[in-house]
């Protein structure tokens, strides 16, 4: 088990961007690619993408107080081209974000107000930062830009720092134990490791080591078409299992699997991580969701806001719909919507509304008030015919 726990050798990658996990551990190299091989940080990195993106994005400006829905920009509806639909923009954006703490983008197109109006994405590993008497550069596949020209957005930034900190790189360890503890698998249950898969022997009389060879041949070839191996008498096979003790790299992913969901910041039992001594329970879908969402996305998606905000025109600015998010079970939202009606915080046509419902019709208000008769229970409806 020298290959999961001898000291490792630690190679520090270059210390300006591009800030890419480049660590050994163990045997392996962990690089931001190599990482993904990692279930716990794909599954991740994967989960917190998927929900960001697939919030709807609206444009909003304050009149009187109140927030007043407004029509999108182009930047909205297609930040990079095409091909690059909001959904597919943000996701691609927060799986770097994520990752390495950065993305990049090269502004390729103005708006009439000379914002944004198309941002290609760039691969992060073409894209060196320079910093020299406080003046950025960037240079993406050997070509350089100023400050203006690129769209730079970043996560879990120091005071002091041009870049964000890469939660992959702080989880260089974990990912390389997971690593190492797989690639030994591998090697033992595909190639036997270091023990051998079995054990043929003789009990009758010592076999010299060209006898031993011609033996195993006829043994493999026999049983590689899992045809019938017929010897002499005295003769004995058993398998070699894997020591209890040397089954310690199932243990390892196990704990690395932990060790990165917290890093990254998604809850163990959200990507099928077993939490282990722990039953927790929830009384529904909804609670559960916003608590991952106040606890773990909120503070990202803050941040997005802000920095998606500095594309539109003032005095407007980006919110992202968290009640995407918040689906609430049908139970849980008719009684919610129910008692949004009933202290007057909404209009049944507003409720109807957020189902794609339209306005009663006159039938409809008739039929009603033969349901619920002036006087009557809420939530309690009388025989019709009555």
């Amino acid at each position: 088990m020298s290959v999961l726990f001898r000291s490792p050798t630690i190679i520090e990658g270059p210390s300006r961007f591009p800030v890419r996990t480049n660590k050994t551990v163990g045997s392996t190299l962990v690089t931001d690619d190599s990482a993904l091989f990692h279930s716990a940080v794909w599954a991740s990195l994967r989960l917190r993408a998927d929900l960001i993106s697939a919030m709807p994005i609206d444009a909003y400006r304050k009149v009187n107080g109140i927030d007043i829905e407004v029509p999108k920009s182009p930047i909205l509806l297609n930040p990079g081209g095409d091909e690059w639909d909001t959904g597919t923009w943000l996701w691609a954006t927060q799986f770097d974000l994520d990752r390495v703490g950065n993305c990049f983008g090269i502004i390729t197109e103005k708006d009439g107000d000379g914002n944004p109006a198309v941002i290609q994405l760039a691969d992060h590993k073409n894209v060196a930062v320079n910093v020299r008497k406080d003046v950025v550069t960037y240079r993406i596949k050997n070509v350089a830009y100023d400050a203006a020209s690129i769209w730079h957005e970043r996560q879990y930034r120091l005071p002091g720092q041009v870049m964000g900190l890469s939660a992959l790189s702080l989880a260089a360890y974990s990912i390389g134990m997971y690593l190492s503890a797989q690639e030994f698998g591998i090697e033992w249950f595909n190639n036997g490791g270091t023990v051998p898969s079995g054990h043929l022997r003789n009990g009758a009389k010592k076999l010299d080591a060209g006898q031993a060879d011609q033996i195993k041949e006829q043994f493999k070839l026999a049983i590689s078409d899992r045809d019938v191996f017929v010897t002499g008498e005295d003769w004995t096979y058993s398998t070699i299992q894997v020591a209890a003790n040397e089954g310690q790299f199932l243990a390892s992913q196990d704990w690395s699997s932990g060790d990165v969901a917290r890093f990254i910041g998604v809850p163990g039992d959200l990507i099928d991580l077993a939490v282990k001594g722990s039953a927790v329970t929830y009384a529904n879908i909804t609670q559960r969701n916003l608590q991952f969402l106040i606890m773990n996305l909120w503070p990202a998606v803050r941040r997005r806001q802000t920095a998606l905000s500095r594309l539109v025109a003032d005095p407007r600015y980006v919110r992202f719909n968290t009640d995407a998010l918040l689906q609430m079970d049908p139970q849980t939202k008719s009684l919610v919507h129910g008692q949004q009606v009933r202290d007057r915080i909404r209009v049944a046509s507003e409720v109807r509304g957020n189902d794609n419902l339209e306005p009663y019709t006159d039938a409809q208000w008739a039929e009603m008030e033969r349901l619920f008769p002036k006087g009557s229970t809420p939530g309690k409806s009388t025989t019709i015919g009555d």
